[in-house]
């Protein structure tokens, strides 16, 4: 093995051997790697701090919860169709005048808004992920105090508790029974008991105990830096709505190629010496085919959702959470820091045995002061037993959820040494135990009911719970969130399951969801008679509703159960025996005020620790794909019709009767302007899977009757004008088809009807009617109605077409259910 010898002259009492660090000079000469860096309980001086800044020995990866600014604008700008457009505007403005490049502006119009409403969702995600950062409690000039993650330094002393997650690579100086758990690393759910010397990796996290250890490892070299900086990036992957747009738009592009490459040679034919002309019809044909504004108003929406539930104090960790969460049909709480809030009060102790009530005092007093870091239940026993002086704790065992107990060995003030343990009176006791049949009237209350039991064996003896004489019952009573009532009952109306999964008594956890309504919390499961086997276990999930005495692994497992049946499952919880299920959880919503480690594996976190924000983000995400889904059918629509009018006009061999100008004000009226009010409007239908199916199942029919109706006026046209204007007449009767039609299926897509929805449809027909009465308008959209019977004629077929598309949508929904 390679080792490093130090070549500094400190002997063992001198000060420089205290200050042996991973900044320590080495000889290169001698490859010999030095021992552990020496811990320095006190920390790094100020000085020192300066010096590894200075020299470039910091932890400089700081976390990004959004895309840059430069990346925001490069995946608004650089699109596939933004370069296809662009092309084809930079030819339009050289061969026609600039009414038939107006599309070109609508482009860089739609571009600029998807670019400012995303830096907008920027500024609130950084705002809020600067709230939402944990800070590491650091040694410095002998005193602790939270800094930064980006602001420790090579050889900080850095302290650890129950939650906290490693931030940096280092070596372990103090441990009091710390369990760190490596699965997020290694894959294995066991919590490893780690030693002073032992090594720490970054990634990891604190289960039990405490202790503190040494960065040796900073920045970019610490092992697990690519895992923290992806725990909080604002990414737009992973998304079924996006990646169905993405398989739309692929299929589009190559029905775009062979189409346009056919259509550019038949206006070259049709048109003869006329190149300009040709050129035109062309790109009038090819610019409506691209479904442009589709991907922008999606980044809009997930972005305007973003600010939206920003105000809310939500951090969306990852955008898809928000489409993810809507589609969710199972959710599964956590109890504490759920359902209750994190504060307890010790309503009773109940001596056992005859023990003297003194006595049980003084016990719990110093079990209290026993754990530096206590957790809820703790923490109420501390508030209400002050310590006894004259008892010292030679020994500890903190509380882990996977033992359901703690524990201290005390030397009392008459020289007796005692071992005690408190924790789960079920787990500490044999069933049958005259004490348990008080506990279950306790619990039915929806009481927490914990057991002090006297232990006859030594702390670190693995049987430690074997045998335990009971001595107190502490009865604790829970604070109920005053809005998780509602928040339970709004789940239960939109058709969602709501599973309460704890580490609790099951009775106990069975009363508290009684009390807040919860459907089927008298159906109440111990957990460690669930059956191991996956598909017996989601057939017991299936049907009951609560779920006591859960290990975080079980969780886990209880996640994977639920999926294997095709739910959808969200997970919410703030301590460290949730990571594991959070983690696998379709969706992981931790509260703002959980572990450090859960907000780091949680999609969303909840900053200011309010169940009741989660219907907001269930119908953000309903509002962002029922929307979508609306304002998609109407984009490919217009493509499906394009495609098959440039189909139509080839094999039929005459003009396109489009220019750009007309196909761009069609599609603002009937496609652009009311899908921005679409998308943003409130929208609580359920989420439904297979966008792509339920999207072109209206698409292909409603782009096909309008092609044929548009196609059919314009021939009819054709043979009723003539002379050297004709084209313009016959242009304008196509025009007027294609655009009813259009606004029927507008109409159809703004079902169910609002007084604003109904505006909108008519505000837009009007805005059509305007263009063709006044004069100068006329003239710039080149559109003109001459006579009456022709007008008459391509309102009649556009009437046509409209009862067609109604007929075949209520087909296809009868036909091809979504």
């Amino acid at each position: 093995m390679t080792q490093w010898v130090r070549t500094d002259q400190d002997g063992p009492d001198r000060p420089g051997a205290a200050a042996i660090d991973a900044g320590a000079e080495l000889d290169p000469v001698h490859p010999v790697k030095p021992p552990a860096p020496r811990f320095r309980p006190g920390g790094l001086s100020t000085a020192e701090v300066a010096e590894r800044v200075a020299r470039g020995d910091v932890n400089d990866v700081p976390l990004r919860s959004s895309r840059s600014t430069a990346d925001i604008v490069r995946a608004n700008v650089f699109t596939r169709f933004n370069a296809i457009i662009g092309v084809l505007w930079v030819i339009m403005l050289f061969v026609a005048p600039i009414q038939d490049s107006l599309f070109g502006f609508v482009i860089v119009a739609n571009t600029g808004i998807g670019i400012l409403q995303e830096l907008r969702a920027k500024k609130t995600l950084d705002g809020l992920a600067v709230i939402g950062e944990a800070k590491p409690s650091v040694r410095r000039d002998g005193t602790t105090a939270e800094v930064s993650t980006s602001e420790i330094v090579l050889a900080d002393v850095i302290e650890l508790g129950p939650g906290d997650k490693v931030v940096v690579d280092g070596v372990l100086g103090e441990a009091e029974g710390l369990e760190i758990d490596e699965s997020l690393l290694t894959g294995e759910a066991d919590p490893v008991l780690k030693k002073p010397g032992d090594p720490v990796m970054s990634g990891s996290f604190v289960v039990a105990g405490g202790g503190a250890f040494t960065a040796t490892k900073v920045g970019r070299e610490a092992y697990a830096v690519q895992l923290a900086e992806e725990a909080a990036r604002f990414t737009l992957v992973h998304s079924e709505l996006r990646s169905g747009i993405s398989t739309i738009l692929k299929y589009v592009t190559w029905m775009m190629v062979p189409t346009s490459i056919g259509l550019i040679i038949s206006q070259l034919v049709v048109k003869g010496d006329d190149l300009k002309g040709a050129i035109a019809r062309t790109v009038g044909g090819i610019v409506p085919m691209i479904p442009e504004g589709l991907v922008l108003l999606t980044s809009v929406a997930f972005a305007v959702g973003v600010v939206r539930l920003g105000r809310k104090q939500c951090l969306v960790q990852e955008l898809p959470a928000i489409e993810g969460l809507a589609r969710v049909d199972v959710v599964c709480l956590d109890k504490t820091g759920t359902l209750t809030e994190g504060g307890m009060d010790v309503t009773e102790v109940r001596p056992l045995g005859g023990a003297e009530p003194e006595y049980v005092g003084k016990v719990l007093g110093a079990l209290g002061e026993s754990d530096p870091r206590p957790n809820a239940s703790l923490q109420a026993i501390v508030d209400a037993y002050p310590d006894s002086a004259d008892w010292r704790c030679t020994e500890s065992l903190p509380f882990s959820s996977a033992r359901k107990y703690s524990g201290a060995s005390f030397s009392e003030g008459d020289g007796e040494h005692t071992t005690w343990l408190l924790g789960a009176p079920d787990v500490l006791l044999p069933g049958g135990d005259p004490a348990l049949e008080e506990i279950d009237g306790l619990n039915e209350q929806g009481l927490r009911v914990l057991l002090l039991a006297r232990s006859a064996r030594e702390l670190d003896d693995p049987a430690v719970a074997d045998g335990v004489r009971p001595t107190a019952l502490v009865v604790l009573e829970q604070r109920l969130r005053p809005d998780a009532a509602d928040t339970l009952r709004y789940f239960d109306d939109q058709d969602v399951k709501a599973k309460v999964i704890s580490g609790d008594n099951a009775v106990s956890v069975g009363a508290v969801a009684g009390k807040l309504g919860l459907p089927g919390a008298e159906n109440t499961v111990d957990a460690r008679h669930l059956p191991a086997e996956r598909d017996a276990m989601a057939e017991v999930l299936d049907g009951n509703a609560v779920f006591g005495r859960v290990t975080p692994q079980q969780k886990r497992d209880m996640v994977g159960a639920l999926q294997s049946r095709g739910h959808t499952v969200a997970m919410t919880g703030d301590g460290v025996n949730d990571v594991l299920a959070l983690k696998d959880a379709d969706i992981g919503v931790s509260m703002g005020s959980g572990s450090e480690a859960t907000r780091a594996v949680a999609q969303i976190v909840l900053l200011d620790n309010s169940f009741a924000t989660l219907p907001s983000v269930v119908a953000e995400g309903r509002r962002v794909i029922g929307n979508i889904t609306r304002v998609a059918t109407l984009f490919l629509v217009k493509t499906v019709y394009s495609v098959l009018l440039a189909i139509l006009v080839v094999c039929s061999q005459v003009e396109y009767p489009f220019l750009p100008r007309h196909l761009t004000l069609l599609s603002t009226l009937t496609i652009g302007v009311p899908a921005f009010f679409l998308a943003l409007a409130p929208n609580k239908e359920r989420a439904r899977p297979h966008f792509v199916r339920r999207v072109m199942r209206y698409a292909l029919p409603g782009g096909a009757v309008a092609a044929v109706a548009t196609f059919a006026s314009y021939l009819v046209a054709r043979a009723h004008y003539t002379g050297p204007d004709a084209l313009t007449s016959e242009t304008s009767a196509a025009t007027l088809t294609l655009f009813l039609t259009s606004l029927w299926v507008l109409a159809i897509i703004a079902r169910p009807y609002t007084w604003w929805r109904v505006a909108l449809v008519a505000a837009m027909g009007g805005a059509f009617l305007v263009v063709l009465a006044v004069p100068w308008l006329q003239h710039f959209f080149q559109l003109r109605l001459e006579g009456v019977t022709m007008p008459w004629i391509a309102v009649a077929i556009a009437a046509g077409a409209a009862a067609l598309i109604e007929v075949a949508f209520r087909w296809v929904d009868r036909r091809f259910p979504a």
